[in-house]
């Protein structure tokens, strides 16, 4: 079959989000074919460039996110009170506002979400399917003009949002808002909705695939809804961590009003992106509770664990009696959620009880924050652990160490792992923790905080203590320490479950399944041949394959019942095909 693979910000990129695993999946499922659709997201990511492309990826479409040039579209008069209409009642549904513009009330947007459970806590389904009609009425006036960058840049479209703001029914923080709060909200949308004027929904495009997959939610689900709203091409949405909780974490220092209105745009773009998809995917029960709190329907949820590559980890994972006994080790990103403060100050209580314990920090520091981190815990390191030396005549030695992976002494990430006896996460807030998997392969005994997904990983397999608690990480790692035959007993219980859940096979063999699951259950849209002339797989459903052979029709003859391919000439994979049924399927 055909994929359309939705991503934003990563694949196939060099650097972004859920690279890795995108090309883990495109290279596992090699007997299928991928066409990419990538937003990107800034210049930098650009010109970085691609990674080397399997072969089974026929084609590459990017658009950018973090710049659109004008597309000098000009709305004649019906056009700009259609685009007043649908943008305000979008407006009207971020802004709580009872109002509205009827016109679009009356409209009919193909796709809409009757079904949908509400955008936010407590939403109503009218408000998910006002919200829906007026994406959808954005959407189409978009295909038939060309493009609305201009008008959602306009100044059209901030009055349209102050009007909602000040409208009857619009809640606190929306009244609030005052003209910087609008423009920055404006702006935010326009970037937002630039998905709505890109060519990619015809039947050359994603109109050709067999079934869309967004690699995350957001802006990389919004393609997969007007494909699915224009060419009725299935959705399948997988988060690995949830975007709209992302959001709501990434934004606390705006105003209020900002924060209110994205989080109500964010807020029912996840809940039609739940509700449309036909199935959704997430890395682990934690996002899974998250999803369902956004308005995603139980029983479309599955739960697929990130895919680890544990090739790497096994020479270290069969020897785990390489380890250094009196040793810690902490893998990761420097960044102020890894709470390392917390740690070493719990290292300076085990350094009371066992005095020759060593601490490895291991890792780099994530961006111009996690740099003034990274400082700021060498310099405590360095009050806490004043250099010690065996005697007078010998240099000082600091028993905490800050390392990076590639150097003389940690050539590899599995050599990191592999020197020391029990690895710590002390991190205060956490998705899928990925260095616990990797020493969990590596049959490392673990201590973690019980944050995000820990505790569904361990598994019973590690000790879990209460997060910005330094004596009970201190507790748990002493007695860690102090006990060999336990270290060993949970190192092997920890490799035994990564394997059997987190790997590569695991995760590719998943979504080979959902695939197949989504695309059997798909209407029949189209007949389309392969360059041998042979029907392409799940071109026809099963049920439509009985045992006698279709009669041509009589001249003149309209075929009332059987399947519509029956009396349709069939077309080669790179024709376009029309998008209305031929007279005898009606």
């Amino acid at each position: 079959m055909r994929i359309g693979l939705l991503t934003e910000g990563g694949y196939p990129y060099v650097s972004g989000d859920a690279r890795l695993w995108c090309d883990r999946l495109v290279r596992g499922l090699g007997q299928h074919e991928f066409d990419v659709y990538a937003l990107s997201r800034s210049q930098h990511q650009e010109d970085e460039g691609w990674i080397p492309l399997p072969p089974n990826v026929r084609r590459v479409r990017t658009a950018p996110m973090w710049t659109a040039e004008d597309d000098e579209v000009v709305l004649g008069r019906r056009a700009r009170r259609r685009f007043t209409e649908c943008f305000g009642e979008l407006a009207a549904v971020l802004t709580g506002a009872s109002g509205g513009a009827p016109a679009v009330a009356k409209r009919s947007a193909r796709g809409a979400s009757v079904a949908a459970k509400g955008f936010a806590e407590g939403a109503s389904a009218p408000e998910a399917d006002r919200f829906a009609n007026a994406l959808y009425g954005l959407a189409e006036l978009a295909r038939e003009t060309g493009g609305l960058v201009g008008a959602l840049r306009s100044e059209t479209a901030v009055r349209t949002l102050e009007r909602a703001c000040r409208a009857p029914g619009a809640h606190r923080a929306a009244r609030e808002a005052r003209v910087p709060d609008l423009l920055a909200v404006a702006a935010h949308l326009e970037r937002a909705l630039r998905p709505l004027s890109l060519d990619w929904y015809e039947d050359d495009g994603l109109g050709a695939v067999d079934l869309c997959h967004a690699a995350s939610g957001g802006p990389a689900a919004l393609p997969g809804l007007l494909a699915r709203h224009f060419t009725g091409v299935p959705l399948l949405v997988t988060e690995y961590g949830v975007r709209l909780r992302t959001h709501y974490l990434t934004a606390p220092d705006a105003p209020p009003a900002v924060r209110s209105l994205l989080a109500a745009f964010h807020g029912g773009l996840a809940a039609e992106a739940y509700a449309r998809a036909e199935i959704v995917t997430a890395g682990n029960a934690h996002a899974r509770r998250w999803q369902e709190r956004c308005g995603a329907d139980r029983e479309k949820l599955r739960t697929v664990y990130p895919g680890m590559d544990a090739r790497p980890f096994a020479e270290v994972g069969e020897s785990p009696e390489c380890a250094g006994p009196d040793t810690l080790v902490w893998v990761g990103r420097v960044e102020p959620a890894k709470d390392l403060i917390s740690l070493l100050h719990a290292f300076a209580e085990i350094r009371k009880r066992q005095p020759k314990t060593r601490l490895r920090i291991v890792g780099a520091p994530a961006g111009d924050e996690g740099t003034a981190y990274l400082g700021h815990c060498r310099s405590l390191a360095a009050q806490l652990f004043p250099d010690e030396a065996d005697g007078p005549h010998s240099a000082g030695d600091n028993p905490v160490s800050f390392e990076d992976i590639g150097g003389p002494e940690l050539p590899a990430l599995a050599d990191a792992y592999a020197s020391g006896a029990v690895t710590v996460l002390s991190s205060v807030v956490e998705g899928f923790p990925i260095s616990l998997v990797e020493a969990m392969l590596c049959g490392r005994a673990t201590v973690s905080t019980d944050v995000g997904a820990v505790v569904e990983v361990i598994g019973g397999t590690g000790l879990v203590v209460p997060p910005r608690n330094p004596r009970a990480l201190a507790d748990a790692c002493v007695a860690l320490l102090h006990d060999p035959v336990r270290r060993a007993r949970l190192g092997a219980a920890a490799r035994a479950r990564a394997l059997e859940l987190f790997t590569v096979e695991q995760n590719i063999e998943a979504f080979h399944g959902i695939y197949l699951q989504v695309v059997s259950r798909a209407p029949i849209r189209r007949v389309v041949l392969d360059e041998a002339g042979a029907p392409l797989p799940f071109a026809v459903p099963a049920e439509d394959h009985v045992p006698i052979r279709w009669a041509a029709p009589s001249p003149g003859l309209v075929v009332r019942g059987g399947p519509g391919w029956a009396t349709a000439r069939p077309v080669r994979a790179t024709t376009p095909v029309p998008a209305t049924a031929p007279e005898g399927a009606r």
